[in-house]
């Protein structure tokens, strides 16, 4: 877990919170995220279920062990996902063409 505290904070500065509001929608107070932010302390499980749930990530990724992110699109239509995939297939292509 010793990117935990890096990952946490990257993740709620972008997404423009403060420890104090992250800490009001998962339930703790915000010396629990500042001491996690900062490596003093590590996660409960459940604390660490509910920061993964919020951000819509997993735990495997929030502790190191994976470094896939997740792109939620369960609000998308078909249409839009479909969109979204012929969008990230052009970026891998692009990607591959540099190499």
């Amino acid at each position: 877990m010793v990117d935990f505290g890096k990952k946490l904070k990257k993740l709620r500065t972008n997404a423009k919170l403060t420890q104090q509001e992250l800490a009001d929608r998962i339930g703790v107070s915000n010396t629990t995220i500042s001491f996690c932010e900062n490596t003093e302390r590590y996660p409960s499980t459940d604390i660490l279920i509910r920061i993964a749930n919020y951000f819509h990530i997993s735990t495997d990724y929030l502790l190191g062990i994976d470094n896939t992110k997740v792109l939620n699109i369960s609000e998308l239509n078909e249409e839009e996902v479909k969109s979204l995939q012929n969008l990230i297939q052009i970026f891998l292509n692009n990607r591959k063409n540099k190499f």
